[in-house]
């Protein structure tokens, strides 16, 4: 396959001025960065933003009446409209800012999850990441209820038919991811929340990896919650999202105790405050939320449709390169795919692959990605994973599929 023609919408060349880090030099030979499924680069809109507010106008949020203060909360509650916007979700109440999606998936767990009791069955997917397998096999551990899991194909599709198989009365909360960060599978969440919903359930949507290449909208999903991390969307670590239905919200109850979600307390009894507050006890991560909204504001900027065109181009070359390397396995070939190219290297260890890519200066992740039940399907101990940005480049695909080879050389 010839490299595909430069998506004509980003001008990459340009945008990568505005990452500092993407101008190093690794080894002695320039970073190529291909580690975004971990985290991804910070541009310097959200590295300025943040710096901003600690020199000009650090204090605390919702408490105090003076001018820092006020400024400071005018900044925190306008990042979270735009998250409101950026998701589409009817209220701004709805947007609950967390420490990222781990948190988020473990406020449902402990909250809604009092709801469930012996019998109840929580639905999960082959595919999951440890984060959303781990809270539920507590909350079954702590009511009763018991765990399901729909399997995946060989090709890292859920397995439909099975999903709705597994469906019924039983099922009161079904947790999915909505685009798997060890296989790059992107799941029908619409039909999938469209059954749930038909026998009742709850649905809750991991979307850690999706807020970055796809579109959301969380009233078109009609998902009951959806999370999400900012250091994934070019934001800042130790900040993330839970958007909750209102109503939901509005039910459950606190998980946390503290200032700031607390209408009223005395020693006879405490009167919790309104959305989103009851769930955000305790100061906040101030610089992380004004840090995501301006992360949001410079992906919005950009377009999301943009994103997504030039970041299928990059994969599908660097598929296309990698199947041509013979003893090289792609793991994960869904249909419908974004971001993530996973494979391993016959008698090779994925570590040492990615040992000889970072003398390449090539940055990738090399284990289990917190999914190790998707090793397991696949009979591997881990895989070399490649994961791509807006800010990449087919030369550095070339770098990779080089540093591939050279890997082979080296241990052939």
């Amino acid at each position: 396959m010839n490299a595909p023609m430069p998506n004509l919408m980003l001008d990459v060349a340009r945008l990568r001025m505005d990452f500092p880090i993407l101008s190093q030099m690794v080894h002695g030979k320039p970073l190529v960065y291909l580690d975004n499924a971990a985290t991804t680069q910070k541009p310097r809109a959200v590295i300025d933003c943040m710096a901003n507010y600690y020199a000009e106008y650090n204090a605390n949020i919702h408490r105090g009446v003076h001018i820092l203060s006020q400024q400071a909360t005018d900044a925190y509650e306008g990042a979270r409209e735009k998250v409101r916007r950026f998701i589409n979700a009817a209220r701004r109440e709805e947007v609950i800012f967390v420490r990222g999606t781990t948190e988020a998936i473990n406020l449902v767990a402990s909250s809604y999850g009092q709801r469930l009791w012996p019998g109840n069955e929580i639905l999960i997917t082959e595919m999951e990441h440890h984060s959303n397998i781990v809270p539920w096999q507590l909350l079954c551990e702590r009511s009763g209820a018991v765990l399901r899991v729909t399997p995946i194909s060989d090709a890292g599709e859920l397995c439909l038919d099975e999903f709705e198989r597994q469906l019924g009365p039983a099922t009161r909360l079904v947790a999915v991811t909505h685009l798997s960060n060890a296989l790059g599978s992107i799941n029908p969440l619409r039909r999938l929340i469209e059954l749930a919903h038909g026998v009742g359930a709850v649905v809750l949507v991991d979307g850690a990896q999706a807020v970055a290449h796809l579109p959301v909208d969380v009233q078109a999903l009609d998902c009951d919650f959806y999370a999400f991390s900012g250091h994934k969307l070019y934001g800042p670590t130790g900040i993330g999202v839970l958007y909750g239905k209102a109503a939901l919200l509005d039910a459950m109850p606190p998980w946390q105790g503290g200032g700031d979600m607390i209408r009223e307390v005395s020693f006879a009894k405490t009167t919790y405050n309104d959305l989103p507050f009851k769930f955000e006890a305790g100061t906040p991560h101030i610089a992380g939320g004004i840090g995501l909204g301006a992360a949001i504001d410079y992906v919005s900027k950009l377009g999301q449709p943009a994103i997504a065109a030039h970041e299928h181009d990059l994969l599908s070359y660097a598929s296309e390169q990698a199947r041509a390397i013979p003893g090289l396995r792609l793991i994960g070939t869904a249909r419908e795919k974004a971001s993530i190219l996973s494979f391993t290297v016959a008698g090779i260890h994925p570590h040492d692959v990615g040992t000889i890519l970072d003398d390449a200066g090539v940055a990738v992740r090399a284990g289990h990605h917190c999914t190790m039940p998707v090793m397991t399907h696949f009979g591997v101990p881990a895989t070399v994973r490649a994961s791509f940005s807006f800010y990449n480049t087919i030369e550095e695909v070339d770098v990779l599929i080089h540093g591939i080879r050279r890997a082979q050389e080296v241990f052939g």
